[in-house]
């Protein structure tokens, strides 16, 4: 699948991804993640892994980004690239496809690693019939039936 990106600014989303694993806390996994989001501003949010000692507290680095970009005021994303220090790129966790999709419903995701390999999509392909803020409607099915109640 050819890059929407120019190749400058997906050598910038790059550098910013592998430049936030380098703030990773990931003590207890020792496996450091940074991603990169790119707004629809066309600004760059980065963000982190950032782990718990109650291991449900952790927060992947996607969504670090896409919260902060969110922190920030912006409401949609073109792009996610998530790097990890590993031979073999890592795709993102389902929990991190579901937020993206709120803001970046068909949105490029780029997965990069320490070798030349890397894994290029989009989110629709990844969470292909997602739930989203369409399904909220106040016109939908779920929310006549819970009006009737």
């Amino acid at each position: 699948m050819p890059s929407k990106l120019s190749l400058p600014l997906r050598r910038r989303l790059e550098q910013a991804a592998r430049a936030a694993a380098q703030g990773s806390y990931s003590p207890y996994s020792k496996f450091r993640v940074g991603a990169a989001v790119l707004a629809g501003s066309g600004k760059i949010y980065a963000g982190s892994n950032v782990e718990n000692a109650s291991y449900g507290l952790c927060n992947c680095a996607e969504r670090t980004a896409i919260f902060t970009a969110a922190a920030q005021g912006e409401r949609t994303l073109r792009c996610v690239v998530v790097y990890t220090p590993t031979r073999a790129p890592t795709m993102p966790c389902g929990a991190c496809r579901q937020v993206l999709n709120e803001f970046g419903p068909q949105a490029t995701v780029l997965a990069i690693c320490d070798s030349d390999e890397c894994i290029e999509t989009t989110l629709d392909y990844l969470l292909p019939d997602a739930f989203g803020p369409e399904n909220l409607l106040k016109d939908s099915p779920a929310s006549s039936s819970r009006k009737a109640r």
